[in-house]
């Protein structure tokens, strides 16, 4: 039996002597290339991890101490020593266990975490309940170098730092330096700080000299005053943290005891450590970025180079391209995800007009409204449910003054197995309370260049939602209208939108076979449905389905409802959408299937409202 297998708990790490550690952690990146090739999931950045984790385990106890992961990016390792290994071949599959932390699959997970920089406040919240309420555990945040692109992780530092709170929190610095130590006798310094000797004395002086107070803050005083005019400043200094590092990241032994140390001194302290992503598999320590999310692969032979497929992410991008040709206004702002909006050829084309912000949706809605309000075009590409972080701009800095500010918005709707924090279930609601914001929804690549175009064009706001993915079977250009009824009938209303419209045209298909004749409305327009097409439509057929990846509570369909309602227009309705809007992880196909939002969901809301007559 491996040493991994013996391992379920926090606990059992414990237990392992000091010699054992390191074939621990090559069981487990073995483990973890094992199961990401097969499944797919986040890899090199929890490749880069391993050793980090081992120690995290040998200090804390994950079941009762608040080990608080910023993103999920980095815990496959700390599910492996939980008790989940077993269940790895289900990550991120419906029923099976989740690629981000999540509390209700082992109380080892201190809190759901899909969104970046949020782990250092939640962390603080933590403590600070601690503290009042007289508990007994400890308190760490695991914080990757790119949350600290967002500022929400500088908020929670502050006030951190100034707490007293005691609190650890990790800085894993894989790919840029953060605060740098420069010159000789900084290096050296930081050697010497994570050695056992000076440990084992700062120890000793804290129990001797710590007692007397005067003596002790005296010759503190004397220590930060030579310190200061011999070290450059320490950004997590100021802010009042003890700082340890840099350390080796893929040293577990001194991880283990600098951590234990850090614990150990009772204050807030900022550990920053050295990885390097996707350590221990080569075709991920050379290319960390295209192996920072994969699916299945050849272990063996690593990721199998392909052409790009053609998606609705990469027909916004060639489309903004070429309209930035003949526009030199036209600038394109994204959020650290210039790949997966498909602003990657834009980038290359005109460097100086496009912007990644990194990690920090509010401050590019905000940035986009400044660029917009002197004259520029910006269009700020940005996934649903990243774009929820920047919503009071949206509305104070965007809509209020009423600039044409393009949001192209990525991931709408269902987005798989990424689960409950990326699905793409509230924008229908936040976008349409936008003052004066346009709200399209294309069905295919034509609608999406044509409704491009009539964003960029207009006075004020504009957002395009669009789903992960490709086109379906439906290929017309319906954008000049707000509404369009793509096929006539008499016996039920089905109305629409997005990519949900081919259900929509296939249920049609299945009730005309059993001698049901619907008729099918498509929306364009989210922001000004055309509630007269659709009264009249309903005034027809007496019955009413709408079919939407939003959740129910701002969704169109409660829209329409209430319209009709205050019309007088009586109908027998049947809403499917997304319901609370928390859609666990699985694939898309078979979420829709379960949520009732394919074709067959469509059809079956039909028989509903038959037998409800």
């Amino acid at each position: 039996m491996s040493i991994l297998e013996k391992i379920n708990s926090s606990a059992d790490v414990k237990k392992l002597p000091d010699e054992s550690l390191e074939q621990l952690c090559t069981e487990l990146r073995e483990e973890l290339v094992r199961d990401i090739s097969k499944t797919g999931g986040h890899f090199a950045s929890n490749l880069g991890v391993v050793e980090l984790t081992v120690a995290l385990h040998r200090v804390y106890d994950t079941a009762t101490d608040r080990v608080v992961f910023d993103v999920g990016h980095q815990c496959y390792a700390h599910k492996m020593l939980t008790g989940r290994r077993t269940r790895f071949d289900t990550l991120r599959s419906f029923g099976g266990i989740s690629g981000f932390p999540k509390p209700c699959e082992a109380p080892d997970d201190a809190g759901i975490a899909g969104h970046a920089s949020t782990a250092i406040s939640n962390a603080l919240g933590m403590a600070r309940a601690r503290t009042l309420l007289g508990g007994g555990y400890d308190v760490c945040a695991v914080v990757g170098d790119g949350a600290l692109t967002g500022g929400l992780a500088y908020e929670g530092l502050a006030d951190c730092g100034e707490s007293g709170e005691p609190i650890v929190v990790i800085l894993n610095d894989n790919a840029m330096s953060i605060s740098e130590n420069v010159g000789g006798l900084a290096r050296l310094l930081a050697v010497q700080r994570v050695r056992p000797g000076y440990i084992a004395l700062k120890r000793f002086y804290r129990r001797t000299v710590g007692r007397y107070e005067p003596i002790y803050r005296f010759v503190h005083r004397i220590k930060e005053w030579v310190k200061d005019l011999l070290l450059p400043d320490n950004m997590f200094e100021d802010m009042g943290f003890y700082y340890l590092g840099p350390i080796d990241g893929h040293d577990v032994k001194t991880l283990t005891r600098t951590l234990r140390y850090a614990r150990d001194l009772r204050v807030p302290v900022l550990m920053h450590i050295r990885t390097v992503k996707g350590k221990g598999y080569a075709p991920a320590e050379l290319e960390p970025s295209r192996y920072h999310g994969v699916g299945a692969f050849d272990p063996v032979h690593g990721i199998e180079a392909k052409e790009s497929e053609t998606c609705f992410s990469s027909v916004f991008g060639d489309e903004l391209t070429d309209l930035a040709r003949d526009d030199g206004r036209i600038v394109a702002v994204t959020a650290a995800m210039a790949d997966g909006t498909g602003l990657c050829g834009f980038s290359a084309a005109y460097p100086d007009r496009f912007f990644d912000v990194g990690i920090a949706e509010g401050h590019a809605v905000t940035m986009s409204a400044g660029m917009a309000k002197q004259g520029l075009r910006p269009v700020f590409a940005v996934y649903s449910s990243f774009l929820q972080r920047g919503f009071d701009q949206l509305i104070h800095d965007v809509a209020l003054d009423r600039l044409n500010v393009v949001f192209a918005v990525d991931r709408a709707g269902l987005v798989g197995a990424d689960g409950e924090t990326h699905q793409g279930s509230f924008d229908v609601g936040y976008l349409c309370q936008c003052p004066g914001m346009a709200v399209w929804s294309p069905s295919n690549y034509a609608e999406l260049r044509s409704m491009l175009r009539l964003a960029l064009s207009g006075s004020g706001p504009a957002a395009l939602r669009y789903p992960r993915g490709g086109e379906g079977q439906f290929r017309d250009d319906t954008s000049v209208q707000d509404a369009a009824v793509l096929r006539t009938g008499a016996d039920v209303t089905i109305v629409s939108y997005g990519i949900t419209v081919n259900d929509a045209l296939a249920a049609a298909e299945m009730l005309r076979e059993r001698g049901v004749d619907a008729e099918i409305v498509k929306l364009n327009r989210l922001d000004r449905v055309d509630f007269g097409l659709i009264a009249a439509s309903v005034g027809k057929t007496g019955k009413l389905i709408v079919a939407e990846e939003s959740a129910q509570i701002g969704c169109v369909g409660t829209r329409i409802l209430a319209e009709l309602e205050c019309r007088g227009t009586a109908v027998c309705a049947r809403l499917c959408n997304l319901g609370s809007g928390v859609v666990e992880h699985g694939s898309v196909a078979l979420l829709r299937s379960r949520l009732g939002l394919d074709a067959a969901g469509i059809a079956g809301a039909y028989d509903a409202l038959a037998e409800h007559k």
